[in-house]
């Protein structure tokens, strides 16, 4: 069996890292994917994807990237069960394994503004 999914999206807020009890860091953050089609009113849908990073991951991620940063995860797809109010919930997302740096949003303006004519 194979539990693998790679995605390739922005990240659509400032990454943060928290440090848990044991030493563990993990950052939590969402990737706008958007879809390959467009919906009935001719406009292209996105997706938020919730990734998890642990570890040198998540450091390397909160180091290196930006909100609107384009990135490639790739990691395994995670689903967790809770309560909340007395109800059951349920949420899935990625754990990412691998972060790929993509482009930089502020990279891109400003090789924009040195191509200005």
């Amino acid at each position: 069996m194979l539990n693998q999914t790679v995605i390739v999206g922005r990240i659509s807020k400032e990454p943060e890292i928290k440090e848990l009890e044991d030493g563990k860091k993990v950052c939590n953050l969402s990737v706008a994917v958007p879809r390959s089609y467009k919906n009935a009113e001719g406009v292209y849908d996105t997706d938020f994807v919730d990734c998890t990073l642990w570890n040198s991951v998540a450091e390397n991620t909160l180091e290196y990237c930006h909100s609107g940063d384009l990135i490639g995860v790739k990691g395994r797809i995670e689903t967790s069960f809770y309560e909340k109010d007395g109800e059951k919930r349920k949420s899935t997302n990625i754990v990412a394994e691998k972060i790929t740096f993509l482009s930089s949003k502020a990279k891109v303006k400003e090789q924009d503004d040195e191509m200005e004519f």
